[in-house]
C-alpha cells in the first residue's frame, strides 16, 4: 500500500482532555497501584468522555454524566463490560483526581451477567497448536493452555521465571500483582527450549521479532519488550476462522479449557485455584459448570442409589 492511501487514524484534541490533567491521573492510578492496563482503561474512558462532550473534564456537569452514558447505552450499544470499564474510570477521575459531586455516577447501576466461558476439547486444542504455521506461535499457544496462563502473563515470561530442575514456572506480575508457581510440563520445557534456542533473547521467552525480523542480531534477538498482544490475537483469529469450532474461541479460551480439562481429570479445585491465581474458590467454582466428569459421576451414584 503506498503511503498516499495509508489510513491514518484522526488524533485525538488535546484541548478537550489537558496533558496536564491526563498525566495527573495516570499519576493517581499508578499510586493506587493499578496495572498498566488498567491505568491506559481509565485515562481513554476519561479522554472519551471529554472528545464525546467536546469539552474538558473539568467542565463536565451532572447532566453532562447522564447525557455520556445515556449515549454508551443507547446509541454505541455499548457491552456490559465496556461500560463498566468507563463507568471505573471516570469514577476514579471525579473521586480522586478532580473532586466532583456527580449523583449520576452512584445512579448508574450495570446488570451483572453470570455467563459461562467458552471452552473446547483437548483434540481441539492440539488442532489449533497444530493449524499454526510458525514455531513462536505454535510454543505460546501451548505454553499458554499448559500452564492455564492470560494473554499478558505468557507474553512477559522471562528466561528466568523456568525452573526446569524443580519442574515449576514462577509467574510474577500477576493480575492484581499476585505471584505464583504453576507446575511445568515436561513437553512444555522441551518445546520453550526448542523455541529459544531459535532466538536466544537473554531476557524474554518470546521476544518482540521487530519488523523484518529488525531486532536479530547474528541470530540472536536483542529485542528489549516482548512480542505484542495484536501479534498473537491476529494469529488466533486466523486459526479459529479457519478452524470453524461453532463457538467463539480467543487466548483466553485456552486457560477456561486448561482449567476444565483439569478438573474432568479428577483434579482438586484448590489445586486448579492456585494454578490459575484467583483470589478466592468462588471464582474457581464456575468450572464445576463447564465439566462433563461431575454430571457423569453424579449420574452413576444417583443410578446405584435409586435401584429397584
Amino acid at each position: 500500500m503506498s503511503k498516499s492511501k495509508r489510513f491514518n487514524p484522526p488524533k485525538s484534541n488535546p484541548s478537550f482532555f489537558p496533558e496536564s490533567l491526563r498525566k495527573r491521573l495516570s499519576d493517581d492510578l499508578q499510586l493506587q497501584g493499578m496495572a498498566d492496563r488498567t491505568v491506559k482503561a481509565y485515562v481513554r474512558a476519561v479522554r472519551q468522555l471529554a472528545e464525546f462532550l467536546k469539552r474538558s473534564p473539568e467542565e463536565v456537569c451532572d447532566d453532562h454524566i447522564r447525557e455520556y452514558f445515556l449515549h454508551l447505552k443507547n446509541d454505541r450499544r455499548f457491552a456490559n463490560g465496556s461500560l463498566r470499564v468507563s463507568l471505573a474510570g471516570i469514577r476514579f477521575f471525579y473521586r480522586n483526581t478532580c473532586r466532583r459531586e456527580f449523583p449520576s455516577l452512584d445512579l448508574l447501576r450495570l446488570q451483572s451477567i453470570n455467563a459461562l466461558p467458552e471452552v473446547i476439547t483437548i483434540k481441539q486444542v492440539h488442532q489449533i497448536v497444530d493449524a499454526t504455521t510458525t514455531l513462536r506461535m505454535r510454543t505460546y499457544f501451548w505454553t499458554v493452555y499448559s500452564l492455564g496462563l492470560r494473554l499478558n502473563e505468557g507474553l512477559h515470561l522471562q528466561v528466568g521465571d523456568i525452573d526446569a530442575a524443580r519442574g515449576l514456572v514462577h509467574i510474577h506480575r500477576g493480575k492484581g500483582a499476585k505471584d505464583r508457581y504453576i507446575t511445568l510440563p515436561t513437553s512444555t520445557l522441551l518445546m520453550l527450549r526448542e523455541y529459544w534456542v531459535t532466538h536466544r533473547n537473554k531476557r524474554w521467552l518470546f521476544p518482540a521479532d521487530g519488523r523484518n525480523h529488525t531486532l536479530a542480531k547474528k541470530g540472536v534477538s536483542v529485542a528489549k519488550t516482548p512480542m505484542s498482544e495484536a501479534a498473537v490475537q491476529g494469529a488466533m483469529k486466523l486459526i479459529t476462522t479457519k478452524i470453524d469450532f461453532g463457538k467463539k474461541v480467543s487466548l483466553h479460551t485456552l486457560r477456561h479449557s486448561y482449567a476444565t480439562h483439569l478438573l474432568e481429570a479428577g483434579v482438586s479445585l484448590k489445586f486448579i485455584q492456585q494454578a490459575l491465581g484467583h483470589s478466592s474458590l468462588q471464582t474457581t467454582m464456575i468450572y464445576l459448570h463447564l465439566s462433563e466428569t461431575g454430571e457423569a459421576n453424579a449420574r452413576q451414584v444417583i443410578e446405584k442409589i435409586f435401584v429397584r
